[in-house]
């Protein structure tokens, strides 16, 4: 492997992005989209990309499974577990679960004529979202529509055909 492959393998990781990769490994912008096709078909520099990315992937502890698992904490909370609806306030009870779902918390206090009056907002995560990639990750959704049918097909006309 060239050292321009090895710089490609090194920035791909970064964003995925084939083409900005092989520029940013100092192949020709114009060029670039053809040579990163080429890279990513060879089987060497494949492994070497994979190789890289279960590396981060170790290091990081960030892997498919813990993302499911954080997207199924959001998709599956019930805001009641979490939020006291008489005050705003997040229970003592909630897991450490439902608190990873928990987006933002916004205390505002304003002075009045009667004192200060306290506004509490607590946001979860997107709930229907985490559904959603969760859905797309079991292969529930289909983006594409599949088409696929067995028709005969019958060729008519004067002529004979010949065997």
């Amino acid at each position: 492997m060239t050292e321009k492959q090895k710089r490609f393998c090194d920035e791909y990781i970064i964003d995925l992005n084939a083409t900005q990769a092989a520029i940013r490994a100092g192949y020709s912008p114009h060029t670039a989209k053809d040579i990163a096709s080429q890279n990513l078909a060879k089987l060497n520099i494949l492994a070497e990309i994979n190789k890289k990315l279960a590396e981060r992937s170790k290091r990081t502890g960030v892997n498919q499974d813990r993302v499911v698992r954080e997207l199924a904490k959001i998709a599956f909370v019930n805001a009641a577990d979490v939020i006291d609806d008489r005050d705003a306030t997040v229970k003592p009870t909630a897991t450490d679960d439902d608190r990873a779902c928990i987006q933002s918390v916004k205390v505002k206090i304003m002075d009045g004529d009667k004192g200060s009056v306290e506004e509490r907002e607590i946001k979860l995560a997107d709930k229907v979202r985490a559904l959603e990639l969760l859905g797309k990750h079991l292969g529930m959704f289909k983006d594409k529509l599949d088409l696929t049918a067995n028709v005969p097909v019958i060729i008519s006309g004067s002529d004979e055909l010949e065997d």
